[in-house]
């Protein structure tokens, strides 16, 4: 496994060189040093610096905090990432998220000097194309946030730095043409070893971040082209069917009225080919379009800590709101819940260890409930035997919601005490199966085609098909796909981006309350929140970035 870690390896010896090379060739550099003279020598050169660029690509504790910040999930302290501030409305210019060009300096620096290297030139163009990937995608998540970015493609001077904003439009042809540009110069797949170690960038990437790009600023008919290039390219749902001794003794007959034994299985593979996806065991799966490689015990992530509660030693930092908690579905009917009220959910909790009533409101729900939320006596025999859980309000490091998140979290890692290594998934096929309803139905309206890529991801999780006849126009058929895009990909980045461009953040940044009806957050919802603030250490180091955006 350890030879298709490859991104961070050579990355700290490559950095000193990308950002302060010595330009005094006449003195003989140390050993331990790296110098314009004696690098850009070797193919080697130029691989290593290309590891650089990939040390760039964000992880999934960032994702999973970006759901902090919607109506998804509380996290709930502020030292740890801005979603706390966001969520509070309290945004202002000494905030900075996500403002950096580091890794576009990178590619800049890369993309000038590695036609020195004496290689291949087909492997060379190869990773001129990865790398033009990298500023790519970094590009499209600034503009996510802070629309007018300045557009830089080469090394400045400090004389040249002073640069201003480009027009949002002009960034967006940038990085749509560079992903055109480099999609049949990658591979659909690497076949391993030096040079081609899988987690690489691949033609599936290019075309899918095409079609996330696409549909993100509302060019239906190019994102539903690309989703349908990607839907083209072999890739797969990843599934699962059948249970080890744990997980079969999770009693989910308590919890769900199966109508038999082949409604159960469908139940209970659902519910574990959703969870184990993002499990290290099963990383590099055909649902893996693009992922993070972590390296083991060298590269770890903090998800399974920043999710879990403080009775499994976690923090609880990130954990489900109620409206999440109320967007999963019946499995039996496929249709909404009816919840009860704050007050009815409060006075239940109070009788609960002698009154039903309480968690009567966790029964029958879509599988991927279960795999993704710690909810009162939720059985979880994976991470421990006889597992439940059980909010304990007011603890240190625990929830204050009343829920912690089970999505994400490795038991494997848990239970040998180390941290989660698991590769994190940036981009998956049923991102794509999503992409493509959404924008074809907005560009046409319901079809099979439409209908059948919902169904593909449902059938996965063991929900029943959508209805066709109730979820037969387009407005009603919009509500059923962000539904089903807000529960199938909840915690996995998007929800931020998708509530302020779908313009529903005002209605659903709404305050939070706890089982008990306590109040948890206030929140406020400011439109200039549709846009971030370009921070003011930087605007006071450049004033062409004025005018900032709007209400900052």
């Amino acid at each position: 496994m350890m030879k298709h870690k490859f991104h961070i390896a050579a990355a700290l010896i490559v950095t000193s060189l990308l950002f302060s090379c010595n330009k005094d060739f006449l003195e003989r550099p140390p050993q331990n040093q790296l110098s314009e003279g004696t690098f850009w020598t070797s193919e080697k050169d130029a691989y290593a610096a290309l590891n650089a660029i990939y040390q760039q690509i964000d992880g999934s504790d960032g994702d999973a905090y970006q759901d902090g910040s919607t109506d998804n999930a509380h996290a709930q302290y502020p030292w740890e990432s801005n979603a706390t501030t966001i969520s509070l409305g309290d945004v202002t210019t000494s905030m900075n998220e996500g403002w950096s060009f580091d890794a576009i300096r990178r590619v800049n620096y890369f993309l000038e000097n590695v036609d020195r290297v004496p290689m291949d030139d087909v492997l060379k163009e190869r990773f001129n194309a990865e790398a033009r990937f990298m500023r790519a995608f970094r590009y499209f998540n600034m503009m996510n946030n802070f629309s007018n970015v300045p557009l830089i493609t080469k090394t400045l001077t400090v004389e040249e730095s002073y640069v201003a904003r480009s027009p949002k439009a002009d960034v967006l042809k940038f990085v749509t043409d560079e992903l055109t540009a480099i999609t049949d110069v990658l591979p659909p797949s690497y076949s391993g070893g030096k040079n081609n170690e899988k987690g690489r960038i691949t033609k599936g990437a290019v075309v899918a971040l095409k079609a996330r790009l696409h549909l993100y600023n509302g060019q239906w008919q190019q994102a539903a082209d690309a989703a349908q290039e990607v839907m083209g390219m072999g890739y797969e749902l990843f599934k699962v069917t059948g249970e080890d001794a744990k997980d079969a003794a999770d009693n989910y007959a308590a919890w769900v009225d199966f109508a038999d034994a082949t409604a159960e299985a469908r139940f209970r593979n659902g519910l574990r080919s959703y969870e184990k996806l993002f499990w290290q065991v099963n990383e590099g799966n055909k649902e893996v379009i693009l992922d993070r490689q972590q390296i083991p015990e060298k590269d770890a992530k903090f998800i399974n800590t920043l999710l879990l509660s403080d009775d499994l030693g976690g923090w609880s930092s990130i954990a489900p709101s109620q409206s999440l908690v109320d967007a999963y579905q019946d499995f039996r009917t496929g249709e909404a819940i009816a919840p009860p009220s704050a007050a009815d959910r409060a006075a239940r909790y109070k009788t609960r260890a002698t009154d039903p009533a309480f968690h009567s409101e966790y029964k029958n729900r879509d599988p991927r409930f279960y795999a993704s939320i710690l909810f009162d006596k939720a059985p979880w025999n994976g991470i421990e035997s006889d597992y439940e859980f059980e909010w304990v309000k007011g603890g240190n490091n625990c929830s204050k919601t009343g829920y912690n998140f089970r999505k994400y979290v490795d038991p494997s890692a848990w239970g040998a005490q180390v941290d989660n290594h698991a590769n994190h998934i940036i981009i998956r096929y049923a991102e794509v199966l999503l992409t493509y309803a959404e924008a074809q139905n907005e560009l046409a309206g319901p079809s099979a085609a439409v209908y059948d890529a919902i169904d593909a991801i449902r059938t996965r999780a063991g929900m029943p098909l959508i209805d066709r006849a109730k979820y037969g126009t387009q407005p009603l058929l919009r509500d059923a796909i962000r539904q089903e895009r807000r529960i199938e990909l909840a915690l996995e980045g998007h929800r931020f981006q998708d509530i302020r461009r779908w313009k529903i953040a005002s209605a659903v940044m709404t305050s939070l309350y706890d089982l008990e009806n306590g109040l948890v957050q206030t929140r406020k919802w400011d439109d200039k929140l549709y846009l971030m603030p370009v921070p003011q250490a930087d605007v006071d180091k450049n004033a062409k970035l004025l005018p900032n955006n709007p209400g900052y």
